[in-house]
């Protein structure tokens, strides 16, 4: 009975390495170990905070409503203000004063890999990020404090190519690396950190970005909720003067 129990564990284990074999299979692993739990709306408040290269750091206080999949509504600084972005499909909107100043394409990966993923079909994701220039092909293992993960995108020793990194455990994305967009020749390395359980899924509560291994962004969330009742013109531009979460 025990060599039979350890050949089945083995077994166990061979197959799920074998389906782990692309970026693909991750993405597939993420979205169905939390397809049915996983919140479909979130809020919070959100402080910002910008560190600057004299050492000097400027704090905001941003409003965050979020539907999956797809929708991110930014409000910096007092709603009443009308200032903040709509990301929706692909599109982000930037308002200012309430009015609509520019739009243009734009894919948040931050959302994609870190909301989206479980609340979408795989192959929609996987599409979604090898059009932003991930190479699913590549997959490697690596620790990330202190826990093992999956880093999709990039060889050993390569931190420079477009890259996700995934807990194995959890299967909770916690680091991503792209072009910076202040200079492509640099990179941010985004990192989701303070992970909380929450309503059927996760969120991590704080964010950092760095650049030359240096903190240059990062945000920490409070009065977080999932699976409020958002109204639809929340993330529609024309309403954004008029209608907010916030009021709800």
């Amino acid at each position: 009975m025990k060599r039979f129990l350890v050949s089945f564990l083995f077994t166990l284990t061979l197959a799920h390495a074998q389906e782990i074999g692309n970026g693909e299979a991750v993405l597939r692993a993420m979205h169905d170990r939390y397809k049915a739990s996983w919140y479909d709306t979130l809020t919070f408040i959100q402080k910002s905070t910008t560190y600057n290269p004299d050492g000097t750091t400027k704090v905001e206080t941003w409003y965050e409503a979020a539907l999956l999949p797809g929708k991110l509504r930014i409000d910096i600084g007092p709603p009443s203000s009308g200032n903040g972005y709509v990301l929706a499909d692909g599109t982000v909107t930037i308002l200012k004063d309430g009015k609509v100043s520019g739009s243009r394409p734009l894919v948040n990966m931050l959302l994609v890999l870190g909301f989206d993923v479980y609340r979408q079909e795989p192959e929609t994701t996987a599409n979604v990020v090898k059009g932003q220039g991930y190479d699913l092909t590549k997959l490697r293992d690596d620790t990330w404090e202190g826990h093992p993960v999956y880093v999709v995108g990039a060889d050993k020793g390569d931190l420079q190519s477009r890259q996700f990194w995934v807990e194995k455990d959890t299967l909770l994305f916690v680091r991503e690396m792209e072009p910076a967009r202040s200079d492509p020749k640099k990179v941010d390395d985004i990192r989701f950190a303070d992970y909380r359980k929450l309503a059927g899924g996760w969120v991590a509560a704080r964010v950092e970005v760095h650049v030359d291994d240096k903190m240059v962004f990062s945000e920490e969330y409070s009065d977080i909720q999932a699976n409020v009742k958002l109204d639809p013109g929340v993330f529609d531009p024309s309403q954004f003067n008029s209608t907010h979460w916030e009021k709800q």
